[in-house]
């Protein structure tokens, strides 16, 4: 017999979309496992079979995050030239803090910077997380460096780190109330620090 409904790796991606907002709202340490239950519209044995325990579900819901809410990542990545690899980045993540039908800033930044010694491993996993991004952009910007795209003064390592600062610090400000037209400057000076040939 032929299963009806929608087929269950949608419905997963359903629920983990939910757990991405209850944890992007009120951080890993703050989300509790009813928080999760209630919003994912699942029962707790539900919840481990389909994703483990809550540290589980929290790094697929960081890794859904990266895939779909920063896709954009991979298009800017993809662009022409170093000036435009970074504009479009820092473009993007503007509209993407500020959306208004998603909660202001970033779930890597808001769901836990710090957290107490019992989760040291989730603040581990977002830092290796963040960090593998920043390393994605040293090897573009190396490779505009190679092609003479950049000047070759220009350490790609730091401009990587510069990018990850700006968009951290640009989520920040997203989160505490900064608006779309109040980031975008931000985002046009920072570009600033891509000087081409």
């Amino acid at each position: 017999m032929a299963e009806r409904g929608r087929p269950r790796e949608f419905l997963l991606e359903d629920a983990l979309d939910r757990a991405i907002e209850v944890f992007w709202r009120q951080g890993f340490e703050g989300t509790t496992l009813d928080d999760l239950t209630t919003a994912m519209g699942i029962n707790r044995p539900s919840l481990y079979a389909a994703f483990g325990n809550k540290e589980e579900t929290f790094k697929l819901a960081v890794q859904r995050y990266a895939l779909v809410d920063m896709a954009y990542v991979d298009d800017a990545i993809a662009q022409p030239t170093a000036r435009t690899v970074a504009e479009h980045y820092l473009r993007s993540n503007v509209l993407a803090i500020t959306d208004p039908e998603k909660p202001a800033g970033c779930l890597s930044v808001q769901a836990g910077l710090t957290g107490s010694p019992e989760h040291h491993r989730v603040v581990a996993f977002l830092n290796d997380s963040r960090a593998a991004g920043e390393e994605r952009f040293a090897e573009r910007f190396q490779q505009a460096i190679a092609a003479g795209d950049l000047l070759p003064n220009q350490d790609a390592r730091e401009l990587a780190k510069y990018l990850a600062t700006i968009t951290a610090g640009m989520a920040v400000q997203a989160a505490s109330g900064a608006t779309r037209s109040e980031l975008e400057p931000i985002a046009a000076r920072a570009l600033l620090g891509f000087p081409t040939q």
